[in-house]
């Protein structure tokens, strides 16, 4: 009866599935929020423009005037504080998408090693099988007298 195999690195495999997962969830964390602000600054340049489109009209006064840029200038700097944490939100994506892609590569590096090992042990077994039939058929074996 052969011996099953046993990867004694299974421990080191599971923990790095784990960390393959976590690499995973933070990246679709990741996406999601990038996502999100993405919509944030389509929101803010859309009611920016909409604003700039409209102008003050014909008959403001100079307090009408004055609102009319004020609210222009603080749409302007909402839109900017978007972009930048638009682009913080791309760089911490970027870094989610490396880390992923290294998790997995360090689970697949395993998994190909226990795939050898797995092989090398069925073959070891296959072999020692072998040896023992074949111990077996020598010493059953019983010339027969001519």
């Amino acid at each position: 009866m052969p011996k099953p195999f046993v990867f004694r690195l299974e421990k080191v495999l599971e923990y790095r599935r784990q960390l393959e997962d976590q690499a995973r969830m933070a990246l679709a964390h990741a996406q999601a929020r990038h996502k999100a602000q993405q919509e944030v600054v389509k929101d803010v340049e859309t009611r920016l423009t909409d604003h700039v489109d409209r102008g003050f009209g014909a008959k403001a006064s100079q307090a009408d005037i004055w609102l009319w840029m004020q609210y222009r200038q603080a749409l302007e700097r909402d839109f900017a504080a978007a972009k930048a944490e638009l682009q913080r939100l791309a760089s911490i994506l970027q870094h989610c998408r490396q880390e992923a892609v290294l998790r997995s590569r360090e689970k697949k590096l395993l998994e190909k090693l226990k795939d050898r090992q797995a092989k090398k042990h069925n073959v070891a077994e296959n072999l020692a099988e072998q040896k023992e039939f074949d111990e077996m058929s020598t010493l059953r074996y019983e010339p027969k007298d001519s």
